[in-house]
Order: structure tokens, then sequence, then C-alpha cells
């Protein structure tokens, strides 16, 4: 048995499994990842939100380090820019941690919806965006900027999480000049740094169930070391590609969150779609 959960079935553990391996895959492309792992996570009889948040976040940074690690042998990402803004990123996510603590997600998430549909609209009508590495600013400004970018981004990623590595991946395209490759190696190595933070703050609450992290972490692992290795072989326009369809799937889920959670969905329901 997994964590204490006598009733946990072999189906839901296999749908663990598929789903770690998928999210493990789309994280070392894209990120966006959590939005698969979370849900599957919340069907283990008995979790709770915060054990399953947790959960995620050990299962993540398995996956994040293996495609850490597979970018940085293929890619050599420029590691005084990258280590600078993880260090940073960590420290804003235990911050957005303690908030979440406090105050609800959801005070965040239309603001979230807006600014992916907006980065959604950016990305599709700027096709060339991407394609090759074109630093936006250099010496001290680079790195300050990075560091902006990493601070903002881990807070969120502690606050609320899903669509981190696709923030950090269009951040670095759009507001740095990285090509989307580049980008996406950059991205895991504070990506990595984000979920560390996260569950830094996790730890001390007992929230953590261990058994079924290991198994996600290790799904997590094989889908990060092949989707990393994809991106590096398909190039730019591939991950352009995926990052778009990521992007979509993010804005649909937090809208749909948005709708239910101010009680639009349950007004529909019952007084005009019956």
């Amino acid at each position: 048995m997994i964590s204490g959960f006598e009733d946990i079935t072999t189906a839901t553990i296999l749908l663990i499994l598929v789903a770690g391996f998928a999210a493990g895959w789309i994280d070392a492309v894209v990120g966006g990842g959590g939005l698969l792992q979370l849900p599957v996570l919340l069907m283990i009889p008995g979790i709770t939100p915060v054990q399953a948040l947790a959960t995620n976040k050990m299962g993540s940074i398995f996956g994040t380090s293996t495609s850490a690690i597979t970018y940085y042998r293929r890619v050599k990402p420029d590691l005084r820019t990258a280590l600078p803004m993880a260090a940073v990123a960590l420290v804003g996510s235990v911050c957005g941690a303690v908030v979440a603590a406090s105050l609800p997600g959801s005070v965040f998430k239309p603001i979230i919806v807006a600014a992916l549909v907006a980065v959604l609209a950016f990305t599709a009508f700027k096709p060339n965006i991407g394609e090759t590495t074109a630093l936006r600013h250099s010496g001290r400004t680079h790195y300050v900027v990075a560091a902006c970018i990493g601070g903002v981004i881990g807070f969120y990623d502690g606050l609320i999480g899903p669509g981190t590595g696709s923030f950090l991946v269009i951040a670095l395209v759009s507001l740095m000049g990285y090509a989307f490759l580049e980008a996406s190696a950059k991205a895991k190595i504070v990506n990595l740094a984000t979920n560390a933070g996260a569950l830094m703050f996790f730890l001390p609450h007992g929230s953590l169930l261990w058994g079924v992290g290991l198994v996600l972490g290790a799904a997590n692992m094989a889908g990060g070391y092949l989707g990393a290795r994809t991106a590096v072989k398909q190039g730019n326009k591939f991950i352009r590609i995926v990052f778009l369809a990521v992007v979509t799937v993010l804005i649909v889920k937090l809208g749909v969150d948005v709708w239910n959670e101010n009680g639009a969905g349950a007004w529909w329901a019952a007084n005009i779609a019956r």
C-alpha cells in the first residue's frame, strides 16, 4: 500500500504513473504538467488538498531535476544568469507558499487568466519570436531583469502554481530575448528551485505523502528525460507549438475554476442549462 491509504486501487496507481510521466514530459518542454498531476492525486481516497499540493511538488522536483540536467548537458545554458535567477525564485516561492496559507489562490486566478490570454495572443501573433537568441539587455540590467522574473514567478509558483514553467519560458523569451530552447533550459533550473522552495514550506507541516511522491517522482523523471531530449531534438518551432497548446489548456482550466468559484457555473446550471 502507499502511504497508509489501504483502499487505494491498482488502477489509481497506474493512473498516477501515467499522469506523472506525461506531466514530466510537458514540464520538460514548456511547463504546465501540474494540470495533469494534481487532479489525479486528488482522486486518492482521503487525501487533502494540501497533501496533494505537497506531493505534487515532490514528484515535480524529480522531473525538473532530470530535465534540468539533460538540458544542461545538451544545451549548455548560461548558469551566470540561471543560478542567481533560481536563488531569487526559491525565496519568492517560499514567500508565496506562506501567503497561500492565509490567502486563497482564487483571489488571483482572474488576473492569471487575463495574463495567460495576453501571453497566448502575443506568442500567436508573433510567429518569429523565440526562433533565435537576441538578448534585450546587457551587463547589470540583464541580471536585474532575470532576478525580477525569478522573484515574481517564484512567488506565483508558491502561491498558486499552475503554468509556472510556461510563464518562465515566455518571460525569458519576450523580456530577455532568449530563443525557446534556451529559455526552456533555463526555466527548468529556475523551476527546480521554485519546487524546492515550496517543499521547504510543506515539509515541516507533515503534508507530504512519501510513498505516492516517490512513485510520482519516478514517472516524472522518465517523462522529464524524454521531454528534454525531444525538445532539444525538435528545436524552437516544436517548443513554440507545444507552448501555445499548453497555455490554451491553462486558460480553459483556470477559466473554468474562476467560473465555478464565483458561483456562475452553479447559477447557469440552475437557471439556464436545465
